[in-house]
């Protein structure tokens, strides 16, 4: 008995021993593997540093604010005051010093001579040809002429220079109506529409008789009608921006009528005094095109009777001019003419041939390229311009 006792006490100690030894080895293997700053050391490694909240990323990202971009501030331009047109003419005839040379000082030169023999009388008719007055007006005025010379036997420059200005204005037909038709009435605005070859300076002269109009008080819209060419638009619309006039367009390549069709509601709903309608440019020669020009008047008429048809032509295309005019008379029935690059021209002749020749008035003179450079026709004005002070 006392034999199992001592056998029990001495396996007990043994266990305790052994347990003694194992756990101190498994503590040590669960150490972390020694450093590499020295040999037989063990360098226990420090957790990583909370990092600080402000350098943490945000659990959410917040989206960037966007950059704020400064619309660039457009102007509106500035709305411009034009002149008056009263004694405009007068104004620019400086303008004419180039056709003096013809009407003026050739024909005076030549009418102030003692003896006038059939030379004579034939260089000036040559002179008034070559200014484009036209064979039968030329005739006309040249015996004209001759016989006050005959009857009155003058020959001195300021007695020859009366003469040649009152027969000059006289085949200017000066009791011809030249007023434009711009003042609104029956409850709707007038309509001026302009017509013209290419090349003649349609568009731009259509901008300044906007600028004629405002200058002697009228308000203005602008019909963009000319849809086949594509700066047609956009430098009518330049034009009314500079004087505050409203511009109806339509897309490129519509039909020109309903352009004019709205621009003239347009004009109606908005209490307009006059609406301007450009139209395209055509060759007198093409029917089809000529044939749409009657169309897009016969649609303005749905509104009422069309007030003015201006045609503008260029005075440097001489005779060609009188077969214009004739073609679109017959297509829109013409009511005036407009009479461009006469400066700096000695052609001025063709205003005398127009009117002879188609009994149509001419109411404007373009007289320059500047903005206010078209003139309302004074016979007796462009005479003496013609004429010259110092002639």
């Amino acid at each position: 008995m006392e034999y199992v006792v001592a056998s029990l006490i001495l396996l007990a100690v043994l266990i305790v021993g052994a347990v003694g030894l194992v756990v101190p080895r498994l503590r040590r293997r669960e150490l972390p593997p020694r450093g590499e700053s020295g040999a037989g050391t063990t360098t226990l490694e420090r957790p990583p540093a909370v990092p600080s909240t402000d350098t943490l990323p945000p659990l959410i990202e917040r989206p960037a604010e966007p950059s704020v971009v400064e619309e660039p501030v457009v102007e509106a331009p500035a709305v411009e005051r034009p002149e008056p047109t009263a004694g405009r003419l007068v104004r620019l005839r400086a303008r004419l010093s180039r056709s003096q040379s013809v009407f003026g000082r050739g024909l005076l030169s030549v009418l102030s001579r003692d003896h006038l023999d059939e030379d004579a009388w034939e260089e000036i008719e040559d002179s008034l040809i070559s200014a484009d007055v036209g064979v039968e007006a030329t005739q006309v005025l040249v015996e004209r002429l001759r016989e006050r010379v005959r009857v009155l036997g003058t020959r001195t420059v300021a007695e020859v220079r009366q003469q040649l200005a009152e027969e000059l204005t006289a085949a200017l037909d000066p009791e011809m109506d030249r007023s434009l038709r711009t003042a609104p009435h029956d409850g709707r605005p007038a309509v001026v529409l302009v017509v013209g070859v290419n090349g003649a300076g349609k568009t731009t002269t259509c901008g300044k008789i906007g600028r004629v109009l405002i200058a002697d008080g009228r308000t203005v819209l602008f019909g963009a009608a000319d849809t086949f060419r594509a700066a047609a638009a956009e430098q009518l619309a330049t034009w009314g921006e500079r004087v505050g006039a409203e511009t109806v367009r339509g897309p490129e390549g519509g039909d020109p009528a309903s352009v004019a069709f709205d621009a003239v509601k347009r004009g109606i709903d908005t209490g307009i005094d006059t609406v301007l309608v450009d139209t395209a440019g055509r060759l007198q020669n093409k029917v089809g095109l000529m044939d749409e020009l009657g169309k897009v008047k016969r649609v303005v008429e749905k509104h009422g009777p069309v007030d003015e048809t201006l045609l503008i032509l260029d005075a440097t295309t001489g005779q060609n001019g009188l077969e214009q005019a004739r073609v679109f008379t017959e297509v829109v029935d013409v009511t005036g003419v407009v009479l461009t690059k006469l400066d700096g021209t000695a052609k001025g002749g063709i205003v005398i041939a127009v009117q002879r020749k188609l009994g149509i008035p001419v109411k404007l003179v373009g007289l320059g390229e500047g903005p206010d450079d078209l003139a309302p026709f004074e016979p007796a004005a462009f005479v003496e311009a013609l004429l010259g002070s110092d002639a």
